[in-house]
């Protein structure tokens, strides 16, 4: 009988006392309180989301209402936190155990907020259209990641300030560490910088066709810290270093404001100096009243007798098309050879194609036996 009432008191006061001398009910009711605000985190979060929509309708700009809809993830952590920090209450811990809870709480609001900016980023630079036009989309692409980067380091110092964690060593340990890497990433460096300027200066963009001699030529695809992407014609992707872009002659075809057209046609040396002329004048009129070709002064347009070849009379053709697009290019200049074809053959000419003419000398025939002349009568008769 004395055992069962020793292991009664026994119950009794690991019930009273518990852990750390909190009773195990004040661990039952903080965990009820918790327990209540995640089957009210459903409610909560749609309330708040509600009352924000609303003060945001009230204005005329969409960037409160895209920054508000960005706002749900780390709003669904608010009642997570507020039954956490209400159940921690409820306990009345003392000592390093309210100092560790409350340095929890704190890091969790922290980190909530942080997520809060971090989440309103991309709303804000998706609304930034009318900069891309000025600055460029890959050098706004790279602000946007520069933005967040910012974001996620300065929460991550002030989370560890809150643990007592000091910052400012680690960023100098940092910076040593930094020299020593630096001596033996200068290239890394190089190609940052690079990339830095290639935004600035914007040689191209995102999209653009450009061709570097001896490197590479295709569409550009990203543009990255250390290096551009870069999709051929065949498909095969590309990986440059921007210091090669930066440093070699660089051609950026997208950039053209107009696409040209430069041949010379060879004519047969036979084609009469009417027809010629004729030709001339026609394939100069088609070029002329085209609405596919630019005319003169805003581009130069010439269709001129340029020279006599070897086997051909050439005539030089030297025009643009309106379009920059290699498909409608290909159109365009595909009408015009078969233009030109239809005017040659019209006036009684022919295309003229490469010959040699061979020329061969009168040799003695080997299969008749020479005559013999003595060396003493060919001295006679000198």
């Amino acid at each position: 009988m004395e055992s069962l009432e020793e292991f009664i008191a026994t119950t009794i006061d690991v019930w009273n006392n518990g852990f750390m001398g909190i009773p195990i009910a004040r661990y039952l009711a903080a965990a009820s309180i918790l327990l209540f605000f995640l089957m009210l985190r459903r409610t909560v979060v749609q309330w708040s989301l509600n009352y924000l929509k609303k003060l945001s309708g009230k204005t005329s700009t969409r960037l409160d209402d895209e920054i508000v809809a960005s706002l749900e993830p780390p709003i669904r952590l608010l009642p997570i936190i507020l039954g956490i920090f209400l159940g921690l209450r409820f306990l009345q811990l003392e000592g390093s155990a309210a100092l560790f809870s409350e340095k929890f709480v704190r890091s969790m609001i922290a980190f909530m907020i942080f997520w809060a900016l971090l989440s309103a980023v991309p709303p804000i630079f998706r609304l930034m259209d009318h900069v891309k036009a000025h600055v460029g989309a890959a050098l706004l692409d790279w602000a946007h990641k520069a933005v967040k980067v910012a974001i996620v380091v300065i929460g991550a110092a002030t989370i560890l300030d809150m643990w007592g964690i000091k910052v400012g060593p680690i960023l100098a340990g940092f910076g040593l560490f930094g020299i020593a890497v630096a001596l033996g990433a200068q290239d890394l460096f190089k190609n940052l910088i690079s990339g830095i300027l290639i935004l600035t200066e914007r040689r191209f963009g995102i999209g653009d066709w450009v061709h570097v001699e001896g490197v590479v030529e295709g569409t550009v695809e990203e543009i990255g810290f250390r290096s551009t992407r870069i999709r051929r014609f065949d498909k095969a992707p590309v990986f440059v270093p921007n210091a090669r872009l930066s440093d070699n002659t660089l051609t950026n075809y997208s950039s053209m404001t107009h696409r040209r057209i430069f041949w010379t046609i060879g004519l047969e040396y036979r084609t009469t100096l009417e027809s010629l002329r004729r030709i001339r004048d026609r394939i100069e009129a088609h070029l002329l009243e085209n609405k596919a070709f630019v005319n003169p002064p805003e581009v130069p347009l010439f269709v001129r007798i340029d020279r006599f070849s070897d086997s051909s009379i050439d005539i030089m053709i030297y025009c643009f098309t309106r379009t920059t697009l290699w498909g409608e290019w290909l159109v365009a200049k595909e009408s015009l050879a078969l233009e030109i074809k239809a005017i040659v053959e019209q006036e009684g000419a022919s295309f003229a194609f490469p010959s040699r003419s061979l020329y061969f000398e009168n040799m003695p025939d080997t299969e008749q036996a020479q005559v013999f002349i003595p060396p003493a009568y060919q001295e006679k008769t000198l």
